[in-house]
This record gives C-alpha cells, sequence and structure tokens, in this order.
C-alpha cells in the first residue's frame, strides 16, 4: 500500500497534464477554425459567395443537418436568407418566428422540440418538405454590439440535442464572421444603389431628350410607376392661361384629358403650398374625396403627391402616385420623387413651351385651312410662299403651280392688276381692298374682294405681302341662300362636297334626332310679359344651339319653345349617337348655369325635358313654291319626340332610346328605367335616363340609386311587387327627391292591386 502510496499522487497529476493538454488543444483547435473562418471570408468579395460559405461552416462545425444565416434587410424591417442548403431563398419580417424572436432580443436559443415552442413557424416546413426537430439559433453581432443578423442550425446529427457549447461555437463563429459579412452587405449595398443611379441617370437622358409634351407626360408617369412600385402615377402641370391643373391619361384615340382648378384636391393642395403630402392611409385623411374612386372603381390604399418644381423655385405642376406596393410610402420614396420631378422639370417646361408653339402653329394653319377664303403670302423678294387649301379651290391651281413663283408672274394678264396693287401696297406699307373684283381663274370669270396687307417685322422690316380672295361668285351666292335654313357650317361642307343638290333633293339615312321643350314656360311668360318672353326665347335659344352646333348637331327648327335637332344628317359621323348625349348633357349644364345668373336678377329658373331616339329618317328640301324648309320625317322622329314628352311622366331630363343607346361608344352614368309601348305603337322600346350632368349636390349617391335601381327592375318584370318596392325604397334611401323611384313604388302598388294577365314587363302608354 506505502509503495503504491506515492502513484496515486503522480497519476493523478498525470492526469490533470493530460487533461490541460486536451484542453488546450481544444482551444488551439477552436481558435485556429475561428482564424482559419476570417482568412476563408476574407477571400470573397460577393455576399452571396460568402454566405454560401459561411453557411457550409455553420452545417460542418455544428453538426446539423441544415443551416440557414439571415442577414437583415434595414429598408424593408426582414430577416432574408439568399443561400440554404437544400432550400430556396426565404423572407420573413424580423420579429416573426424563432429567428424575429433571437434578432430582436439579441440572446441565443437552444430549441430541443421546435413543435412544441409556440415560436416556431411551421409553415416554412410545409412549403419545403422539411421536417425541423431541433434547433440552435444565434445572434449574429459586430463587435460593438450591433445585431445584424441571426445563424441558425437545424437537427443536430446522432440523435442528440445542442448543447451549451454548441451555442458558444455558433456565437464565436458569427461573431468572427460579422465585421466581414458586414462590409460585404455595405459594399453590395452601395453597387446596388450606384446601379440605380446609374439606371436613373439613364430614365431622366431618355425624358429629358423627348420634346412631344404628351409623350413625355406618359414616359414620366409610366417612370414613376415603376421606380415607386406603385399602382398609378399622374404628372399634372400647370396652365396659367386657366388657372388649371391638367394631365392627359391614355393615348391615341382613347387619350383623356383631366382639367381642375389648381387649387382643388389633395394635387390643388401641393401645387399652392409647394410642400409635399405623404398619406398612407387615404379614407382616413379628411382632404382626401373618395367620389373618384367610386366612379372609377378603383381602390386608393395610400397617396404621395409632390410638386415640380423647376430651376428657378416656381412650382409648375405636381406628382401624385397612387398605391405603393407592400405599404405606405416612404421617406426615401419621397425623396426619389422630388429628384425624379426635379430633373425632369426643365424637359417638361421645355416641352410645354414647344407644344404651346406648336398648338399656335397648328391653330394657324388650321384657321387658315378653314377659312373659305384665299389665302396667299409673298416673301420680301415677292416669291409666294404659302397658299391655303381654299386658294388652291378658288385659283384652280395645285401646290406646284403656285408655291415658290414670283408673284408678278402668276398674277398676269386678266389678273396683272392685283400684282400692281401688292407692289404699290409693299411700296407704301399700305393696306389694299377691292370689293366685288373681276379675276379669272382657268379660263372662268369669278367676282371677289381683295384685300392687301404688307406684312411687317415688330421692328418694322418688310416681310412680303399677305393676299386675300373672297369667293362671291354663284357658289358663295348658294351658299348663303342655304345657310339661312342650315347652320352655315354645314353648308360649307355640302358646298365644298359638291352633293347639296342630291341631299336637299331629299333622302333616306340613320340618323339621332332631338327633341326639347322647357318646364313650366307659362310661369315664366306670365311673370315676363311678351317682351321678356322673347327675350327670353332669343337667351335660352342662343345658349342650346351653341351647344348642339359644338357637337356639329344640325338644327332644324324652332316649335314654339321647343327645339328639333339632329345629328348625323346632313353629314354624318361614326358617333354621332355619343354628339346627341354629349349635346344633351352639355344644355342641362349650361341652363343651370344660366339659371344661377337668372335667380340673381330675381327671375325665375327654368328647366327642361330632352328626348333622343336613333332611327332611319328621310330628310330634305320640303314645302310648296311658296315656302321651303329642310326637315326630317318619319317614326324615328315622332319616337324622339315621345320620349322627350315622358320626361315629365318619369321626372327626367335627358331619355334616350334603346336604339341610341346600343349604339354609345362613351361611358355614360345611365338607368334602364322602362320598357313601353308608346301610342300608335305595337312593339315596346328601351327607354335609358341619362345621369351625367348630375352632381354630388344634385342627386346624392348616384351609384347607390342606379344599382338598386337595377335590382328593383328586375323584380318588376319578374312580378315580384313586394321585392320591387324594397329596392325602389332602397333608391329613396339613398336619395330622397329621386322622383322615378317613387313613380315606380305607386305603379307597383297599382299592379299589386290590379294583377296584370300575362305580365311581360311592359308598360303601356295611353298618351302621348
Amino acid at each position: 500500500m506505502d509503495a503504491d502510496f506515492p502513484t496515486k499522487p503522480a497519476a493523478r497529476q498525470a492526469s490533470r497534464k493530460t487533461s490541460r493538454k486536451a484542453g488546450s488543444g481544444r482551444k488551439l483547435s477552436r481558435s485556429d477554425m475561428l482564424l482559419a473562418i476570417t482568412h476563408e471570408l476574407a477571400g470573397f468579395e460577393n455576399l452571396s459567395e460568402m454566405l454560401v460559405k459561411m453557411v457550409e461552416i455553420t452545417a460542418r462545425e455544428t453538426d446539423c443537418e441544415r443551416a440557414t444565416l439571415f442577414l437583415h434587410d434595414d429598408q424593408t424591417g426582414e430577416l432574408y436568407s439568399r443561400v440554404a442548403q437544400g432550400a430556396r431563398e426565404i423572407r420573413l419580417l424580423d420579429t416573426r418566428g424563432i429567428a424575429g424572436h433571437v434578432f430582436t432580443t439579441g440572446e441565443g436559443l437552444i430549441i430541443d422540440d421546435a413543435y412544441s415552442d409556440p415560436r416556431f413557424n411551421s409553415e416554412i416546413d410545409r412549403q419545403t418538405g422539411f421536417e425541423t426537430r431541433s434547433i440552435l439559433c444565434a445572434p449574429i453581432r459586430t463587435v460593438r454590439g450591433e445585431v445584424i443578423g441571426v445563424a441558425q442550425a437545424l437537427n443536430k446529427k446522432g440523435g442528440g440535442g445542442f448543447t451549451p457549447e454548441d451555442l458558444a461555437l455558433l456565437e464565436a463563429m458569427t461573431t468572427q464572421a460579422a465585421m466581414a459579412l458586414r462590409g460585404n452587405q455595405f459594399i453590395e449595398r452601395m453597387a446596388r444603389s450606384r446601379q440605380t443611379e446609374m439606371e436613373f441617370l439613364d430614365i431622366v437622358a431618355d425624358i429629358t431628350s423627348e420634346i412631344d409634351l404628351k409623350v413625355l407626360l406618359q414616359k414620366v408617369m409610366r417612370e414613376a410607376v415603376r421606380m415607386l412600385k406603385a399602382d398609378r402615377s399622374t404628372l399634372f402641370l400647370n396652365d396659367e392661361k386657366t388657372g388649371e391643373l391638367w394631365s392627359q391619361v391614355g393615348s391615341g384615340l382613347d387619350a383623356l384629358q383631366i382639367r381642375f382648378p389648381n387649387h382643388l384636391g389633395i394635387a390643388g393642395a401641393v401645387f399652392t403650398s409647394g410642400r409635399t403630402i405623404n398619406i398612407p392611409h387615404a379614407y382616413a385623411d379628411l382632404r382626401f374625396n373618395p367620389s373618384f374612386d367610386k366612379q372609377s372603381g378603383f381602390f386608393t390604399r395610400s397617396i404621395l403627391c409632390v410638386p415640380v418644381i423647376n430651376k428657378a423655385g416656381k412650382v409648375i405642376g405636381v406628382t401624385q402616385v397612387l398605391n405603393k406596393r407592400g405599404g405606405p410610402f416612404t421617406d426615401e420614396d419621397e425623396s426619389r420623387l422630388k429628384a425624379f420631378t426635379g430633373q425632369v422639370s426643365i424637359a417638361l417646361q421645355n416641352a410645354a413651351l414647344f407644344n404651346d408653339i406648336q398648338n399656335m402653329k397648328n391653330y394657324n394653319e388650321g384657321m387658315l385651312e378653314s377659312m373659305s377664303n384665299a389665302v396667299i403670302t409673298t416673301n420680301a423678294d415677292g416669291l409666294i410662299v404659302t397658299c391655303n387649301k381654299a386658294g388652291y379651290r378658288i385659283l384652280k391651281v395645285e401646290a406646284a403651280d403656285i408655291l415658290s413663283k414670283p408673284f408678278a408672274e402668276f398674277f398676269t394678264g386678266a389678273n396683272g392688276w392685283v400684282a400692281d396693287k401688292v407692289r404699290e401696297a409693299g411700296e407704301s406699307n399700305a393696306s389694299f381692298e377691292m370689293m366685288d373684283a373681276e379675276m379669272e381663274f382657268d379660263g372662268q370669270k369669278a367676282s371677289v374682294n381683295v384685300t392687301i396687307q404688307p406684312l411687317l417685322s415688330t421692328e418694322g422690316k418688310k416681310l412680303g405681302a399677305m393676299l386675300m380672295l373672297e369667293d362671291i361668285s354663284t357658289e358663295k351666292r348658294m351658299k348663303s341662300t342655304m345657310s339661312r335654313y342650315m347652320d352655315p357650317g354645314i353648308a360649307a361642307q355640302l358646298m365644298e362636297s359638291g352633293r347639296q343638290d342630291d341631299i336637299l333633293g331629299g333622302k333616306s339615312a340613320v340618323a339621332t334626332i332631338m327633341f326639347t321643350d322647357i318646364r313650366g314656360f307659362t310661369p315664366i311668360t306670365e311673370s315676363l310679359g311678351a317682351q321678356g318672353t322673347v327675350g327670353f326665347l332669343n337667351d335660352y335659344f342662343t345658349l342650346m344651339v351653341e351647344e348642339i352646333s359644338r357637337q356639329d348637331g344640325m338644327l332644324d327648327k324652332f316649335i314654339g319653345d321647343a327645339i328639333m335637332a339632329a345629328f348625323g344628317l346632313p353629314i354624318a359621323h361614326d358617333d354621332d349617337e355619343d354628339r346627341a348625349t354629349r349635346a344633351a348633357i352639355a344644355m342641362i349644364k349650361t341652363l343651370w348655369t344660366w339659371n344661377v345668373e337668372r335667380k340673381a336678377k330675381g327671375l325665375l329658373p327654368a328647366d327642361m325635358g330632352i328626348g333622343i331616339n336613333t332611327d332611319e329618317v328621310v330628310s330634305g328640301n320640303i314645302g310648296s313654291p311658296k315656302r321651303m324648309n329642310y326637315t326630317l320625317i318619319g317614326d324615328g322622329v315622332n319616337l324622339a319626340a315621345r320620349l322627350e314628352s315622358a320626361c315629365k311622366q318619369y321626372g327626367a331630363r335627358i331619355l334616350i332610346s334603346d336604339n341610341t343607346f346600343r349604339k354609345l361608344r362613351g361611358t355614360y352614368r345611365i338607368r334602364d328605367i322602362d320598357d313601353v309601348v308608346v301610342k300608335g305603337k305595337t312593339q315596346p322600346v328601351g327607354v335609358y335616363e341619362v345621369l351625367d350632368y348630375h352632381t354630388d349636390d344634385t342627386f346624392p349617391h348616384l351609384m347607390d340609386v342606379v344599382n338598386h335601381f337595377r335590382e328593383g327592375r328586375k323584380h318588376y318584370r319578374a312580378g315580384s311587387w313586394d321585392r320591387a318596392i324594397r329596392s325602389f325604397n332602397e333608391c329613396l334611401a339613398a336619395n330622397d327627391g329621386d322622383k322615378l323611384s317613387k313613380v315606380y313604388i305607386d305603379r307597383c302598388e297599382l299592379l299589386k292591386a290590379n294583377p296584370p294577365v300575362d305580365w311581360d314587363g311592359v308598360w303601356r302608354m295611353t298618351s302621348k
């Protein structure tokens, strides 16, 4: 025993030495491993490659089935894994799941049973097909203590669980790699930012090279949507002449110009204040007007509206972007949009200036081309430089026969006196006029009024001369005669087409007929007296005929206080039904505006009804040898008159037939109000009410009423009187002033009390 005694302390001492050597070896191994990680990661300049390597090292050193490394995206508030062993990229909010818990708390976790932990998100397992049993998760923390991500190891191999030593190792590894990861993350972000800047410069260069204003607007709006990942964008420019913000939506034939006063709405507030408005929740902001959403069916969630400011600091418009995808617009979005609009503001101003000049040029050229008189100009050398269309027609020449020819060589022979007068006007700088002068064109004599005007610059320099010839020969006199009973513009078109004799002699054609009538005319006449009534009618007819002519309609006749007009005769258009409908809407709006003036003077307001129908009619110069009148006849004319009269029964202002409704190309607020058989007919006609002239004040909750009314009409046609009455009462609940719903409730009560036989949903009128 004594002999053995000394050996025990020696053995224990040897054991402690061996243990210290082993421990030292483990420390050295870990130090070597961490140093190796630093060397390996230092060799990567690409973040994705570095992440791949880090995942491999984590899986190897923690002896797990799968490893994932999440980095934090400061801009989106997400943790993202660009690579993961055997799985696709994963992105999740930085507060969700085990990884989110570790990132937000900065404390590592060891979880032996993942599915028993309430923080575990099993959805990823279901998506990937991988089964998570145990989890080791550690924050990626820099030496300064900043957490920039999370490292995660799943399913310890060998059946055992992860240990505190595994967690300590993983934390040491992530800390060792943190700075390299952070550096490459920063480099990648800078590269991405540089790429974005280069793309931004390319976009700006492309946009600023555009001089066509309408094309430029479309480009700016398209790029704003793409750049900010939004649903819609609109660029409004200020029209200094009208005090309006305007923009063009769409292109080509579908282009629509939007205009409104530059102080209204969110866009107006931004324009007048020059300050950005960023609204994360549109419907929670009192400045937002939801009526546009109701009309268009678009749902606005978020709004970013910034002023467009030129280099002089002047606000020239606003850019409005709607619905950022993935959340509200950020401060960075504001900065990018401001920078973008600031860069393109010069191009916008240049394009707007070019557009004004082009419009003026087009206006001048259009004015010259639309003139019935010949207009010829010369330069300072006496060469003919321009001649309008009427000039070619009156002079009976082609462009090659007159342009670039010396004035004195073109006007020779019987017309030589004109060249002398042009020369005299140029020498004296005085105008010359001669009425009913005789000239000769292509061997034919013509009567013309001649005007010669010298052309001078603003500095008084001689630029040339202008010659105007007004043809007052037989063709001119015939046109004047036709204009007595036909719109002068239409008469001019007929004369140019050479078809006046055929048209006046009679023809059958499809046309859209309009009848109008004043409501409450008797009280107005009684209050005004004879002279006042004549003045009232003259003012009323002037306003209404202006709206008809604006849509190229033809005034047929006045019948007392009624108007009969046609669209499509004697000149047809592809959209005559729309022209008639637009004219009717404008007539009601104009009348209401006029009523405001009348009320201010203490005069009674006027109201009106309009009936519109499209059908085949006969037109021509009808009458006796003592009096002729160009007019229209046929059943289609009668139906338009019946619809105008029916406005009283339905409490409506504009009624159109099914014949017109089916051919409309535009979009209007219209409701189907009845199927009727008018007096003297056997076949039913669909009747529709046009409501586009209404505002929210004149017809509250219009579309709600239209929808309830449509439902009521469905039950009415089916003979379900009680259900129909409920729907019409819903209309009155939305707008208690809807007279038509009251008419239908009374009608349903009548039909309910006297059930019809073989009900087909058609109402039969017993009066005109």
